[in-house]
């Protein structure tokens, strides 16, 4: 069998998993679940190689994909790009390539207040273990170490974190959940045990907004996630953590019917965080993106003309040249959120057909 027969049996499986995945989840008649978390890399192999050996994700499907369809969902006239699907725990990240055309570089000079920043945290079992591999991978620090959230802020007390960069710069983090906080799965009957895992499943991606309240009217009001938590944080540990002198963040939690959540990071303080760089695409590696699974991904892109969101394309894209076979799932809309952060609404493979005037067709 061919390495490209390999690629498309992945992902002909990816495919009928996203499929079934979205069968079981009845909470979506009335929400979206986060099926993945996507970012842009320079170099998939690079890319695959650090996060399936350094931080214990499986790939799941492999595929390239081009054409009008994809060009017009991605907002890349010309684009193919290699489509590297891994998974950790019960979570999904998409690594994306552009072959052609290449997009800028990461800018080097980000800071974790600037709004195109965002991130997926990482969940552990034992912070020590974790860092002590990431410092034997040789990985670049954001934070100067890991950081004990303290006890005076209730819903955070004794969460470890720590905030580190991939190959490309991305940054990511690392975070230990305590007895009694965050999700009952994050925690071990054995933490740190011989033998057990390490690396477990992704908890959150996090974005930096201007303004909850406006976020909120694009997150909340019209992509149908529910607000699940928030909290204000700020101290020596939050400075050092988001490497931000003076960091007072408001943090605002958003879920949906299943996946990672969304969090919202406003930066009461220091308030010099730069906006997105202008023109920037899908194809520059700055660029991440949330794909939320929907049962109509034209209601879905209706809903933002409402909101404070913007389109990337044109409505909904029915992808029938290949392309919905090859990434598992059948039509998409591709959005931004008020500060430029990138939304894809997918619609999975086998969903019955609708019409909306938003839809564009071949």
């Amino acid at each position: 069998m061919s390495g490209r027969q390999r690629s498309r049996g992945l992902a002909a499986a990816a495919a009928l998993l996203a499929a079934v995945l979205l069968a079981a989840l009845p909470a979506l008649a009335s929400g979206p679940a986060v099926a993945a978390v996507g970012l842009t890399v320079a170099d998939a192999d690079r890319a695959v190689a650090f996060y399936t050996g350094v931080l214990a994700f499986e790939r799941v499907s492999d595929v390239e994909v081009a054409g009008p369809e994809f060009e017009r969902l991605s907002g890349v006239f010309g684009a193919r790009a290699r489509v590297v699907t891994l998974r950790l725990g019960d979570e999904r990240l998409e690594l994306t390539q552009y072959l052609a055309p290449a997009g800028r570089a990461f800018p080097e000079d980000t800071r974790a207040n600037d709004r195109w920043f965002q991130h997926v945290a990482i969940v552990v079992s034992d912070m020590a273990r974790a860092y002590a591999e990431l410092r034997r991978a040789g990985v670049r620090h954001a934070s100067p170490g890991p950081q004990r959230l303290p006890d005076w802020n209730a819903g955070a007390a004794g969460i470890e974190a720590f905030y580190f960069r991939d190959p490309d710069g991305h940054f990511l983090e690392l975070i230990h959940f305590p007895p009694g906080k965050g999700d009952p799965r994050w925690q071990t009957t054995a933490p740190g045990s011989p033998g057990g895992p390490l690396f477990l499943g992704l908890d959150h991606t996090a974005i930096v907004v201007a303004d909850t309240e406006q976020s909120l009217r694009f997150w909340r009001d019209a992509a149908g996630l529910e607000v699940r938590g928030g909290s204000e944080n700020h101290g020596p540990e939050q400075e050092r953590l988001n490497n931000v002198f003076g960091a007072r963040l408001r943090i605002t939690t958003l879920r949906g019917a299943a996946g990672p959540g969304v969090e919202l990071l406003e930066y009461l303080a220091p308030r010099d965080g730069r906006p997105r760089p202008a023109g920037a695409r899908a194809n520059d590696l700055l660029y991440w993106q949330t794909r939320l699974a929907v049962p109509d991904a034209a209601r879905a892109a209706d809903a933002v003309r409402g909101s404070p969101g913007t389109w990337v394309s044109p409505g909904a894209i029915a992808l029938t040249d290949g392309t919905g076979r090859d990434l598992g799932y059948a039509r998409a809309a591709h959005v931004a959120d008020p500060d430029g952060h990138a939304v894809l609404f997918s619609e999975a493979s086998g969903s019955e057909a609708r019409t909306s005037e938003s839809e564009v067709t071949r």
